[in-house]
C-alpha cells in the first residue's frame, strides 16, 4: 500500500509551491505569502492507496492555535493504518460503514479525548475515500471536499460536503458534548471521468476569494490544465498572487467509472 503523510509544522512551504505526484493521487502546499504575515504552517494530510486500485482514502487537516491537534490527529490515524485498510478491503456493502465506527471509535475513546485535553488548539478534519463507484465522506469543521464531474456541474453540483464553523477536534472537542457535531455521506460517480478534491480554507480565504465558488476551481482543475499537478500547481500559483497568508493544502485524484449509470435528466 502507497502511504503519504505530511505535517506542516515540519514542512511549512512558506513562499514555497509544493507538488508532489503519487502516481494515482496528487498532493499540494503552499505555507503562505511571508511578505503577508505567513510564519507557520498548521496543516497536515495524510493519503493512503490500495495497490489493487480498489480505493484510495484521503485526509486533510487544518488546525489554529498550534500544530499540536494536527499532529495529534495525524498520529492517531497512522497508528490505525492497518485498521481503516481493514475496513476499506471488506465488501463494498459494508466498508463505509466499518470505517466511519472505526474512526468514531477512534475519536470518542477515552485516552484519545484525554489527550486532547493537554494540548494547545484544535483543528478541523476531512477524510474521503473512493472505492468502486462510490465517494464516502467524514468531516468535522470546515474542510471542504470536492466531486467534479461535467454532468451534474452544470447543475451546480460540485461540493461533497458542507463547510462547518465552530466545530473542532482538540482543546475544544466535538467529542466532549452529549452528542458530537459532525458530517458524514455517500455518492455514487457518475459514469466516466471524476475529479475528486479536499482542500483546507487557506484555498478559499485568499485575497479577493476567486476558489470560493466551485465553478472557478472546477475550470481550473478540469478544463483548463491537461494534468492533475499542473492543475495543482496553478491552484497554489493563484493563492500566491492573491497574497494568501494562510496556508493551502490541496489532494487531487480522478477516477473512471465504466458503470451504466442513472444519469437521465428527469427534470
Amino acid at each position: 500500500m502507497t502511504t503519504y503523510t505530511w505535517l506542516g509544522h515540519n514542512q511549512p512551504h512558506l513562499d514555497t509551491l509544493f507538488v508532489h505526484d503519487l502516481g494515482s493521487m496528487v498532493f499540494a502546499s503552499f505555507g503562505g505569502v511571508t511578505a503577508q504575515g505567513a510564519h507557520k504552517n498548521e496543516d497536515a494530510a495524510a493519503i493512503f492507496i490500495d495497490p489493487a486500485g480498489a480505493w484510495e482514502l484521503a485526509l486533510v487537516i487544518d488546525a489554529h492555535h498550534s500544530a499540536q491537534s494536527a499532529q495529534l490527529i495525524l498520529n492517531t490515524v497512522v497508528e490505525a493504518e492497518s485498521q481503516l485498510r481493514d475496513c476499506l478491503n471488506q465488501p463494498l456493502n459494508q466498508a463505509f460503514f466499518s470505517l466511519d465506527r472505526a474512526l468514531l471509535d477512534l475519536f470518542r475513546s477515552n485516552s484519545f479525548r484525554a489527550r486532547c485535553a493537554t494540548i494547545q488548539g484544535e483543528a478541523s478534519c476531512l477524510f474521503v475515500a473512493r472505492k468502486d463507484e462510490y465517494v464516502w465522506y467524514w468531516a468535522v469543521g470546515d474542510c471542504i471536499g470536492y466531486i467534479f464531474h461535467p454532468s451534474i456541474a452544470r447543475l451546480g453540483e460540485m461540493q461533497l460536503n458542507q463547510r462547518r464553523f465552530y466545530e473542532w477536534i482538540g482543546n475544544v472537542n466535538t467529542w466532549d458534548g452529549v452528542l458530537p457535531s459532525y458530517s458524514t455521506g455517500i455518492r455514487l460517480l457518475q459514469p466516466g471521468l471524476t475529479t475528486m478534491m479536499l482542500t483546507s480554507d487557506g484555498l478559499l480565504e485568499c485575497g479577493k476569494r476567486p476558489f470560493e465558488q466551485p465553478t472557478t476551481l472546477y475550470n481550473t482543475v478540469c478544463w483548463q490544465h491537461s494534468t492533475l499537478p499542473r492543475a495543482a500547481r496553478a491552484l497554489l500559483e493563484r493563492v500566491q498572487t492573491e497574497g494568501g497568508r494562510d496556508s493551502a493544502t490541496v489532494i487531487l485524484w480522478q477516477f473512471d467509472s465504466t458503470w451504466a449509470g442513472m444519469n437521465r435528466d428527469f427534470r
